[in-house]
């Protein structure tokens, strides 16, 4: 491999793990329209295993903006990315496939404080996400988001506090 192609391959991966990135920070934030960008035209979305929907981009970030819109505070924490370039059949370079594990803890957005004064309970989930890319004219871009929950912790009610 040269350095020119060395360097080409860098500069892809840095790409592409920006992109996984601002995929976790659009949906933390709640910004729906930065969301659909980061698809291509024809990108879809697969949130089944988690109880949700698949579907193109569009529908699905409608799906994910009622779903989450009852939890205050979501951070998604993508690590372990294993990038893979040109899996495609007769690919020339433009596409990867990448797999990652996600810890996602998100606190419920409840009106006041629990009567015994405790915190707003938390959901944590985690599992696996397969996303596939595409290089466009624009950059790198999702054609696929799969998400594969393998956990969950939902929120326990404490008991009422004595006295």
């Amino acid at each position: 491999m040269t350095q020119r192609a060395e360097f080409a391959t860098v500069r892809d991966r840095l790409a592409v793990d920006d992109l996984v990135t601002a995929y976790a920070v659009a949906v933390d934030d709640g910004d729906w329209t930065a969301y659909r960008e980061l698809f291509t035209a024809g990108g879809r979305a697969d949130y089944r295993s988690a109880g949700g929907i698949e579907g193109d981009a569009g529908r699905v970030a409608a799906w994910l903006a009622e779903s989450l819109a009852r939890f205050a505070v979501r951070q998604h924490l993508i690590v372990n990315r294993q990038v893979r370039f040109g899996v495609l059949d007769q690919d020339t370079g433009d596409t990867a496939r990448v797999r990652a594990d996600y810890l996602n803890p998100m606190r419920l957005d409840l009106p006041r404080p629990a009567a015994d004064g405790s915190a707003a309970p938390d959901l944590e989930c985690g599992g696996r996400y397969d996303f596939g890319l595409l290089r466009t004219p624009e950059g790198w871009r999702l054609s696929e988001v799969v998400v594969h929950e393998k956990w969950r912790r939902l929120p326990q009610r404490r008991p009422p506090h004595p006295g």
